[in-house]
């Protein structure tokens, strides 16, 4: 191994050893080293890091600002023990993504849609990919978190789900109502009724008794999507199960405001349930609905007005 490849490895033990996922970091770094190695260099330099990160050709700025990134990280560690490191300054490179209105499911979208997945799906599976999906609109999880559940992280006394290392390892406790944790329970009996005893610790599981894939259920739900004719609209995004996180969020919003809530003491507490690291991240919902941003522009004109 180079000298090179040993510092990444070191630098991303390291790096994990304090909770940090790095799985992009973990697939680009061996890549930016055989750059440096095929170019000859014993360590990181400005020019070859800009080189690197501005590729492949033609792709969004952004996606070079992530690389450039994941490059600065490391020649940050690595000038600790090689002066001659060059880090290259953020400001080289400079694009942001500009991200789209989400999908907002209607009741009605979310009916038909279980209509049909029972039609698509044998009664297993659908009773699988209906719960999953009942648990995404009610809860707001990420799908990866609602797959990775095991059974003992429902707690079927205190109506609490527990989300373990999701999102920059963190953990939270997610409150259900009893409606949910009733549709979990009749899945469960369901689940138990046709595999019997569990070969998994899995709390949803596919046909054959297994964890579900990710890339299983998402075409299932494609299919489903095009039976139940739920297609783009005007943003031009298409349905994809993270939408339903994102319409929890904006309906919960669209509520308080309705009520006449102190959004902005409020917005914490959505946070911490949706599991948000950064506040920002949940912020971003006032602009992301039309409805949502005249209810915050109504909210200010009345503000405004009152200091007047």
């Amino acid at each position: 191994m180079t000298p090179l490849r040993q510092a990444v490895a070191d630098y991303l033990a390291m790096r994990r050893g304090l909770g940090f996922k790095l799985q992009r970091a973990g697939s680009l770094l061996p890549d930016f080293v055989s750059h440096l190695e095929r170019c000859h260099a014993r360590t990181v330099t400005r020019d070859l890091a800009l080189e690197w990160a501005m590729q492949p050709p033609g792709a969004h700025p952004a996606w070079w600002v992530t690389r450039l990134e994941v490059v600065r990280g490391f020649a940050r560690y690595l000038q600790a023990f090689d002066p001659s490191t060059e880090v290259p300054a953020p400001e080289l490179l400079r694009g942001r993504y500009r991200r789209k209105a989400p999908y907002l499911y209607s009741q009605g979208d979310i009916d038909r849609l279980f209509e049909a997945i029972r039609q698509l799906c044998s009664p297993q599976r659908a009773a699988t990919l209906n719960t999953l999906i009942g648990l995404l609109a009610v809860a707001g999880l990420r799908v990866g978190e609602a797959i990775r559940l095991d059974r003992e992280d429902v707690d079927w006394i205190q109506r609490l789900l527990m989300i373990r290392e999701s999102k920059f390892g963190k953990s939270r406790e997610v409150p259900l109502h009893e409606s949910t944790v009733e549709a979990l329970r009749a899945y469960a009996r369901l689940r138990d009724r046709i595999f019997g005893r569990a070969t998994t610790p899995a709390f949803f599981v596919s046909t054959a008794g297994t964890r579900l894939f990710h890339a299983n259920i998402n075409k299932a739900f494609q299919h489903a999507l095009r039976d139940a004719g739920l297609q783009p609209r005007s943003t031009g995004r298409r349905p994809r199960f993270h939408d339903f996180r994102h319409t929890l969020a904006i309906t919960t919003l669209l509520a308080w405001y309705r009520a006449g809530e102190d959004v902005d003491a409020r917005l914490p507490q959505l946070s911490t349930y949706l599991g948000h690291v950064d506040p920002a991240a949940t912020y971003w919902y006032l602009s992301a609905s039309p409805e949502l941003l005249a209810q915050t522009a109504r909210r200010l004109e009345q503000a405004t007005e009152t200091l007047r």
